[in-house]
């Protein structure tokens, strides 16, 4: 049962990240400057590497 509550848990989270990285995309696509750039491209970096994060720790718990 605890698993299952993990894994309800850890979608939720994925799919937060998802978002994130989508509205960054966009903020992204809006911004001009270099250092706006710069600053979104590092946020979104990070997002990606906690969702590969969160994906392996999904497939753990899967398997």
């Amino acid at each position: 049962m605890a698993e299952t509550e993990n894994l309800v848990d850890l979608e939720a989270r994925i799919a937060a990240v998802r978002d994130n990285i989508r509205e960054l995309t966009e903020q992204a696509a809006a911004y001009s400057g270099a250092s706006d750039e710069a600053r979104t491209s590092d946020r979104i970096a990070e997002q990606e590497g906690l969702l590969a994060e969160l994906l392996k720790e999904r497939e753990a718990l899967l398997n």
